[in-house]
């Protein structure tokens, strides 16, 4: 070989490869981002979940996991899909204080907003996308991929919020074919018709047959869209995909099942809902059968989390006011629905009102609750003093008036009052009031386009003794569900410990990662694999799993406790965190005492 001839050759070597070169010979990667709704990391074992167990022993356990506070569904589905904390997009809880009277929910000022005309009517009042973040799934989308999304109604649609006509993203969720159901496309109608699928979803177990059995209906419906219909389609077409799955159960299952009515044991852990789980990780199964059957697996990524842990429900207060009145299907002693807004108005002197500007009022001392555990406490439910937004495991409090800074310290003075509250957050503008942290402390303040609570209580949780604290945990929950039922939304560690873990070709084999991540660091971490870019509007952002990674380098985690100034009764909000760099995680909050898995610092003590 000639001297030319060798230079020429490493010049070649060297030179870069065309784009189109590089396209053909690393092709891009597909995403499947399964949601086991509330799956508690604590409960998957190769018994009770093989498939999960799976994907945990053999990809990537994320064995210090975390969901957002507050920890309820449609708050981590934002987290999920835009990669910022709340105080960037918004979305507080399943139910919040709009600002405005929601047409789509009957004229509520607290909409629950797992609903399709609900969230199109938060759209349409803050510039198109009420979480303003971009979407990870819309970002995908815009690349060219083919993207889908498929589960609980709320959640599904806000993974792609602008798209909601359902031209380009496809969506199937609880009311597709129904009246607030989101169009189908037509060639997706004849692929349905073609595979002999119907063209409306049946409906969850949870509310046709509450208690009685898991939603594998409606989850075999869905299953078989995936497996049946969209991934064969994807195969033929060659595109790249990104699918979401979520998956109704564990959750509705959790929230309903009747395993203990007014027990608090076996509570969320009976038959009923161990079956639920396994539901949720034979839908994972037939999807990881079906990506091998069409030669899929090996170009495919499937992250696998939960939005939140799960708690089973105390209705227990010996302090609160409202349990020494008698209510209709409310057992004498326990606090009913919507007990913190009777409290609030039995001590501030005020009267309790169904949450739309015209009421009607609730008359709490002859035997009746708030409908939905959400109200307007004071005198006039067109100017309402307070708002509540009930959401089981926390509570968000508004103050609409320009009486607020009157108020505020009274309405703190009585929650810190009652045996059921553990951790009280304020917003930042309010100034620091004992017993109490800022809002800001909990990534809470931020760029919500969406009116910002003026104090969010955390209730009190604990455990059974069942040996597993965070298998066995119990929460004062704000619900209409009974004792015994199952909900989420506080600040133990039991509600913030949910189940991720990761397997594909991105991704290292075999890897605990011990390292702090959360539902947040998700859409982050999608960027990377998809290779888009999420250009943020707010600042609370989660980070790339890099660690997690092929080739990822270990990060080194730090830990920080917060703790409140005291207050009058020796109380002090404390915050147990973690660090990656400058991305903060939370691992549970409250009061010393009275959250479960909280880590009391010396200077709490």
């Amino acid at each position: 070989m000639t001297k030319t001839t060798c230079l020429a050759l490493l010049a070649a070597l060297l030179s870069p490869v065309p784009v189109a070169a590089q396209q053909r010979a690393v092709p891009p990667q597909n995403v499947i981002l399964f949601v086991a709704d509330g799956l508690r990391a604590a409960a998957v074992s190769p018994e009770r979940a093989p498939t999960f167990a799976q994907v945990r022993d053999t990809g990537v356990n994320f064995s210090n996991s975390h969901s957002i506070f507050p920890t309820v569904t449609t708050t981590n589905a934002s987290a999920i899909a835009s990669g910022h904390l709340i105080g960037d997009t918004g979305d507080f809880g399943n139910v919040f204080y709009t600002g405005f009277p929601v047409a789509a929910a009957n004229m509520l000022v607290t909409p629950f907003i797992q609903d399709n005309a609900v969230l199109k009517e938060l759209n349409q009042h803050h510039g198109g996308n009420f979480i303003a973040e971009r979407s990870i799934m819309g970002a995908a989308r815009e690349k060219g991929y083919f993207t889908a999304a498929l589960g609980k109604v709320g959640p599904v649609g806000i993974h792609d919020l602008t798209q909601l006509d359902g031209k380009t993203t496809i969506f199937f969720d609880d009311d597709t074919g129904k009246k607030n159901g989101i169009e189908l496309r037509p060639d997706v109608v004849e692929l349905l018709k073609k595979n002999g699928l119907a063209l409306e979803t049946p409906g969850r177990a949870q509310r046709e047959n509450p208690g009685k059995s898991t939603n594998i209906i409606q989850q075999k419906y869905y299953r078989d869209i995936v497996t049946k219909v969209l991934l064969p389609h994807v195969k033929e077409t060659g595109k790249p995909f990104m699918l979401l799955y979520w998956s109704s159960d564990p959750d509705g299952t959790q929230h309903s099942q009747r395993d203990s009515v007014n027990e608090l044991t076996p509570g969320i852990n009976g038959p009923t809902s161990l079956a639920a789980i396994k539901v949720a990780d034979d839908d994972l199964a037939a999807i990881v059968v079906t990506l091998k059957e069409l030669g899929l697996e090996a170009n495919t990524n499937i992250v696998v989390t939960a939005d939140h842990g799960f708690s089973t429900i105390s209705k227990q207060s010996k302090t609160s006011p409202s349990a020494k009145l008698k209510y209709e299907n409310v057992p004498e002693g326990q606090v009913p629905p919507g007990f913190l807004s009777i409290d609030l108005a039995l001590t501030l002197g005020l009267n309790v009102y169904e949450p739309t500007p015209t009421g009607p009022a609730v008359d709490f001392k002859g035997g009746k609750f708030p409908r939905r555990s959400s109200a307007i406490v004071g005198n006039d439910p067109a100017k309402p003093d307070i708002v509540v937004g009930a959401n089981g495991g926390n509570d968000l409090i508004y103050l609409p008036q320009d009486n607020a800074k009157e108020l505020l310290p009274k309405i703190v003075r009585a929650l810190l009052a009652q045996d059921y509250t553990s951790g009280i957050f304020v917003r930042d503008d309010f100034g620091r009031l004992p017993g109490t942290l800022p809002l800001s402390r909990a990534g809470l303040t931020g760029g919500a386009r969406t009116p910002v609570p003026a104090i969010i209580v955390n209730f009190r949780s604990e455990h059974t003794g069942c040996g597993e604290p965070l298998f066995c945990s119990v929460t004062v929950s704000d619900t209409n569900l009974m004792q015994g039922q199952g909900h989420h939304g506080s600040f133990s560690r039991a509600d913030t410990g949910s189940f991720m873990a990761a397997i594909g070709p991105a991704f290292k084999t075999g890897f605990n990662d011990t390292a702090p991540v959360s539902n947040a660091d998700i859409a982050p971490t999608l960027e990377k694999i998809i290779g888009v870019t999420l250009p943020p509007v707010g600042k609370l952002r989660g980070r790339v799993i890099s660690e997690a990674l092929i080739g990822g380098k270990p990060v080194k985690p730090w830990r920080l406790d917060l703790v409140s100034k005291r207050s009058d009764g020796n109380l002090r909000t404390v915050v147990n965190m973690q660090y990656v760099g400058l991305t903060r995680y939370f691992d549970a909050a409250g009061f010393p005492g009275r959250t479960n898995g909280l880590k009391v610092p010396a200077s709490a003590k």
